[in-house]
C-alpha cells in the first residue's frame, strides 16, 4: 500500500490477516494520543465493540489507575496490566486500546506480533497540549513536560516497530477515526 501521509503501512511479515481476527485492531501510542476516544470512534464505524485495558484494570481492581501506581507503584500496575492485555487479546474481537505504557513489558510485545497494531502518532508538543498540566496522570505529575519527553523518546521506537501501520493522530478525534477506519476495506 502506498504511503499516504495520513497512514503509514509498516509492512510487519508476522501481522499475516488470518492472525488479525481477535482483536480486529489493537491501538497504541502515547499518553493523551487519543487511544480511547478514536477506539470508540473506529468501533462504531467498523460495527464491533470497544475495551480499554486501563478500563478492564479499573474495574478488576475496584481503583482508578491513578490510584494503583500512586498507591501500589508502576511494577505493581505493569503486572496487572500485562494480565489484562494478555486477556483482552485473547478474548476482545472489536477494536482495543492499550494503555500508553503496556508496550513496554516484553511479554505484550510478543503477543502483539500476532495483530493488526495501529499506532496514533501525535507530536510532542501537541501531546502536551492535551495534556495540559497532567492532572490524574501520576507518571507525569512531578515534571510533566520532562517526563513526557522522556516517554516519547523511549515509547515512540516501540510503538513504531510493533505498529502494522502508523497513522497520524493530529486532528480531530473523527478524522484520525476516519484515516484508521480507511485502513479495512
Amino acid at each position: 500500500m502506498a504511503n499516504t501521509g495520513d497512514a503509514q503501512p509498516v509492512g510487519r511479515p508476522d501481522a499475516e490477516p488470518s492472525a488479525r481476527d481477535k482483536p480486529m485492531a489493537v491501538l497504541i501510542g502515547a499518553p493523551g494520543s487519543g487511544k480511547t476516544t478514536v477506539g470508540r470512534l473506529l468501533a462504531r464505524r467498523l460495527g464491533v465493540g470497544f475495551r480499554d485495558t486501563d478500563a478492564d484494570i479499573e474495574t478488576v481492581s475496584g481503583l482508578p489507575v491513578r490510584d494503583i501506581l500512586r498507591y501500589e507503584g508502576e511494577a505493581h500496575f505493569r503486572v496487572r496490566e500485562r494480565e489484562m492485555v494478555r486477556r483482552a487479546l485473547a478474548e476482545h474481537r472489536g477494536v482495543l486500546a492499550l494503555g500508553g505504557g503496556a508496550v513496554l513489558e516484553e511479554a505484550t510485545q510478543r503477543l502483539l506480533r500476532r495483530h493488526l497494531v495501529i499506532h496514533l502518532a501525535v507530536p510532542e508538543g501537541q501531546l502536551a497540549r492535551r495534556l495540559g498540566s497532567a492532572k490524574g496522570r501520576v507518571l507525569l505529575s512531578d515534571d510533566p513536560p520532562g517526563r513526557l519527553r522522556t516517554m516519547v523518546t523511549v515509547r515512540t521506537p516501540i510503538y513504531r516497530r510493533l505498529a502494522t501501520y502508523n497513522v497520524s493522530g493530529d486532528g480531530p478525534s473523527r478524522a484520525v477515526a476516519a484515516r484508521c477506519g480507511a485502513l479495512f476495506p
